[in-house]
């Protein structure tokens, strides 16, 4: 079987020492022919004729479908091309315009915090693992939004697949996520809220009355793996490892710090002071 997309051209080249044919339709199969009176069933949508030794013939596949071929002359000789749809090679939205250059900028609607996004590999297919990576600024100050909480949530065809609270760490965060079908997706992030660090307070106070104030939305294709049908990964998600690392990060710092004062606190005052007085 041959896997290419709507367009492509498939070439077949006899490097036998007999003649052949490419004929779509179904082939008498390994056996079939035997009988004698079934040499395969052409259906008409392409047919090379006879074609020798050392020649080509090739055959431009200009919509999607399933299509069976054999040989006339040995009906046993059978072959499938499976031709998907056309698949840009660019980073584009659910639309089909193109991305002209990652990350994506897009704004809360009321303007105070900027969500920077990107997502690798930047054409999604179904079965291969895909990372949105995004960071996450106040377009006043052209700071990070260190520790700001958000709903992370992908909705693809118009039905929610998958959501997940988050926390930035240092300004940025990552989601993995591996898509099991095609279509459209939107990449949400909702309920979002600052924690209040990198000058950004006066964002953290505001109040929202309006949720989709604080909504910013993203979107792409996901198309199907014509070479992958399947997948077996188990996809980690970072957002528990981010949180414990900055914790990590703290303790590392102040741990070490704080146990040298105790040492220091130790010697000058907890050190017991020996009995000079003899009997």
């Amino acid at each position: 079987m041959v896997f290419i997309q709507e367009g492509d051209t498939v070439i077949w080249t006899n490097n036998d020492r007999e003649g052949h044919t490419v004929t779509s339709g179904k082939g008498a199969g390994r056996f079939g022919w035997m009988g004698g009176d079934k040499f395969g069933e052409p259906d008409g949508y392409f047919d090379s004729e006879r074609f020798l030794p050392g020649e080509s013939w090739s055959n431009t596949f200009g919509e999607e479908g399933l299509f069976n071929y054999f040989c006339t002359i040995h009906p046993w000789m059978e072959g499938v091309v499976f031709v998907g749809k056309s698949i840009p090679e660019y980073p584009h939205d659910a639309e089909g315009n193109k991305i002209e250059q990652f990350p994506v900028l897009e704004y809360t609607a009321d303007g105070l915090i900027e969500l920077d996004m990107t997502w690798e590999p930047n054409v999604i297919m179904t079965h291969d693992e895909v990372s949105f990576i995004y960071h996450t600024y106040d377009p006043m100050t052209n700071s990070n939004l260190d520790k700001m909480k958000y709903d992370f949530i992908i909705i693809q065809n118009g039905a929610e697949i998958f959501r997940d609270k988050g926390l930035t760490a240092i300004g940025g965060d990552y989601r993995n996520f591996i898509f099991d079908k095609p279509g459209a997706i939107e990449i949400r992030f909702e309920n979002i809220e600052s924690g209040g660090t990198s000058g950004i307070e006066s964002v953290s106070r505001l109040p929202m009355t309006d949720p989709s104030l604080r909504t910013v939305v993203f979107s792409t294709m996901v198309y199907d793996n014509l070479e992958k049908q399947a997948h077996h990964e188990i996809v980690v998600q970072p957002a528990k490892r981010v949180e414990l690392q900055y914790e990590l990060l703290v303790a590392i710092i102040t741990v070490p710090g704080a146990l040298a004062i105790v040492a220091v606190l130790y010697m000058m005052y907890g050190k017991p002071k020996k009995n000079t007085n003899y009997v």
